[in-house]
């Protein structure tokens, strides 16, 4: 088996390289790979173990995810946010679950209620995966972001809840009302403890190198913690990767440097893994279902797939509209397009599938647990069924309805306000610091000079980037400026790279220059 999943895992990086390389949906594209893998000798086995994706692959996501989020943005949204997390996971159990109860006759209420909290949330993994590639609208995605950071927490609490009355465990409505508390209220102190004590080490290591260490075993560390508290790991680890991307600026560059290029490339690889395991799953779920009329299983399926994705159109197009008829908003409508693009982007992922084979296979009065067979095949269903669907249809709605992004402009025009407003500021620190100089200190004014000129080039830059292409106006000077010394430094580069092959430098001094050469071509290729 660990052979297997190494294998799986090399091949999920693979297909992904050559998914991007051609500009398709990666995660479609694994989830068929997988799909068509499961067939193949050393792949059929790659059986999914629901810990290691609700501890070892869900932690890191989210903290990723949590990291890149807006806290002002996700505050600004709460109330629909709050909707979509809290509200649509509880609805869609209740509805998923009486359809599944009188579609599948093995399954008893609560183990009904069981599959409906399974495939209630769309997760972290396929809403931030599939929403960045279609350049989804800001808004649209600050509010499947918020939604798919919190609704895990939403759901699995709901699981437990009809798990436990699905094995016979006792349970009541105030039982469910404080586990559902007790998680919510202990994942929030231990993010929020935890968090501030990361943030606190950290800012006082001046390492970059082990802050960044750090940085990666804390979204385990923390999800365990709170789930031993009895507390929700998936809002611990939320709650604390906002507040420390919030304090990121604290960090010094090199540390902001080093973390995004490791946490880019661990969420690569843990997302093409994700997706690649879903369709490996195929022969684990079809392989219980022995005895089954394929008829059963038609109208189940349809009928559990259709509930999962009418529940979420008459969601939000019900809260969307129904609920401004009833509070207070004057914020202005948003755009039916957008409506429809976040109803119809329900994909569900691998976090659903965990949940499905982490049911026992014996309740407690060890009797075979109702419809277990059933019940995998169905969250399988849902989650390979909203992907595709979800996945090759929506490109083509935002194109049709026109719901892409349109943020570009207004941001580039803040961006040059920014820029325009600190390019002042460090001419105005430059001179405070020149007065302090002795009139004497030519080498000094010297240096002056050139800062001037380079602090000009960045103010003009950000302005320039406004105007028209340079196919209509010219080359301008700071696109000048930055060819001509990217040239200059890739001849340094070659100077450097030869006097090693020659000998006369050392490995590790032709590593640090290299170095200082990458951060400054990475300067430039940002302005």
């Amino acid at each position: 088996m660990g052979a297997s999943l190494l294998a799986a895992l090399v091949v999920a990086v693979l297909v992904a390289a050559v998914a991007r390389r051609f500009d398709v949906s990666a995660p479609l594209v694994l989830v068929v790979a997988g799909l068509a893998g499961s067939t193949l000798p050393g792949f059929g086995d790659v059986a999914l173990d629901p810990d290691l994706v609700l501890f070892v692959i869900l932690p890191p996501l989210l903290w990723s995810a949590g990291m890149e989020s807006s806290y002002v943005a996700l505050r600004r949204n709460m109330r629909s946010i709050g909707l979509l997390a809290v509200g649509l996971p509880l609805v869609t159990t209740f509805v998923v679950g009486i359809v599944a109860y009188h579609t599948v006759p093995e399954l008893t209420l609560a183990a009904a209620l069981t599959l409906g909290a399974i495939v209630a949330p769309p997760d972290a993994v396929s809403a931030t995966a599939v929403g960045r590639r279609l350049g989804l609208p800001r808004r649209t995605m600050t509010l499947l972001g918020g939604e798919s950071l919190l609704n895990d927490a939403t759901a699995l609490t709901a699981y437990k809840v009809a798990l436990a009355a699905a094995i016979g465990a006792a349970t009541s409505w105030g039982t469910a009302l404080g586990t559902f508390a007790l998680a919510a209220v202990g994942g929030l102190v231990v993010g929020l403890v935890l968090g501030m004590l990361v943030h606190y080490v950290r800012t006082r290591l001046d390492d970059p190198l082990v802050e960044s260490a750090i940085g990666l075993v804390a979204p385990f560390s923390i999800y365990l913690i709170a789930e031993e508290a009895h507390g929700s790991g998936v809002i611990a680890v939320v709650v604390a990767a906002l507040l420390l991307g919030q304090r990121e600026t604290q960090a010094s560059y090199a540390t902001r440097l080093q973390d995004k290029a490791v946490w880019k490339a661990l969420q690569l690889v843990l997302e093409s893994f994700a997706f690649l395991l879903i369709g490996l799953q195929l022969p684990a779920v079809v392989g219980e279902l022995a005895g089954i009329s394929a008829a059963t299983l038609a109208i189940s399926s349809a009928a559990v797939l259709a509930a999962v994705i009418g529940v979420r159109i008459v969601w939000v197009y019900g809260c969307t509209y129904l609920g401004r008829l009833f509070t207070k908003n004057h914020e202005p409508p948003p755009s039916h397009a957008q409506v429809f693009i976040l109803s119809w982007a329900g994909m569900r992922g691998v976090v659903s599938l965990a949940a499905a084979f982490g049911i026992p296979l014996i309740t407690l009065s060890g009797e075979q647990f109702p419809g277990r067979a059933q019940l995998c095949f169905l969250t399988f269903v849902v989650v390979v069924g909203t992907l595709l669907l979800h996945g090759l249809t929506l490109p083509w709605f935002i194109r049709v309805l026109g719901a892409e992004g349109d943020e570009a402009h207004s941001d580039a025009i803040a961006t040059a306000a920014a820029q325009d407003k600190a390019a002042r500021a460090a001419a105005e620190r430059l001179d405070a610091l020149l007065a302090e100089q002795p009139a004497s200190a030519e080498v000094s004014h010297r240096a002056a000079d050139v800062l001037r000129a380079w602090n000009t080039r960045r103010r003009n830059a950000a302005w320039e980037r406004l105007g028209r292409d340079e196919e209509d106006i010219g080359e301008s000077p700071t696109s000048a400026f930055r060819r001509l010394r990217l040239e200059m430094l890739a001849a340094e580069r070659e100077t450097f790279i030869a006097e090693r092959d020659a000998g006369h430098i050392d490995d590790e001094v032709l590593r640090t220059v290299l170095h200082g050469l990458d951060l400054e071509e990475a300067t430039l290729n940002r302005d």
